[in-house]
């Protein structure tokens, strides 16, 4: 990345600031070709970055399914709350899913539900995060 802002401030692509700030940002290489792609085009900025043309467009037209994802990810994030709520904290993955498909008639996968209540910080009560029974 250090060669890649060298070559972009010698071009005069880009100034200093900006790239610090994607540095710091940490932007996702997509995003960043969409955010600069009228000012230097699509094509020289994935030959810069490394990726190819066909993953930009890919990403640029899946955008409304991953938010379509996200939302659906946050309404399941609710609900997992509120079972967890409900059943003092006992319960975990396949209990959670099982008490989904009673409750709102929601078929969902206990692998779904295990992601989901690990990225919000649930756990069966009992349990310490990242250690098996054994080493407990």
């Amino acid at each position: 990345m250090e060669s890649l802002r060298r070559w972009w401030m010698v071009q005069g692509c880009l100034d200093y600031p900006s790239v610090d700030r994607l540095l710091l940002r940490r932007l996702n290489r997509c995003q960043f070709v969409d955010g600069h792609q009228r000012r230097f085009g699509v094509k020289r900025l994935c030959s810069l970055l490394g990726i190819a043309r066909s993953s930009f467009y890919y990403w640029r037209r899946t955008v409304p399914a991953r938010a379509a994802r996200q939302l659906a990810e946050a309404e399941l994030a609710a609900r997992i709350r509120k079972v967890h709520h409900g059943s003092d904290g006992t319960c975990g993955a396949p209990r959670f899913t099982a008490e989904l498909r009673d409750d709102g008639g929601l078929v969902v996968n206990h692998k779904r539900v295990a992601r989901v209540m690990r990225t919000i910080g649930i756990f069966q009560a009992g349990t310490v995060a990242g250690l098996t029974a054994a080493a407990r």
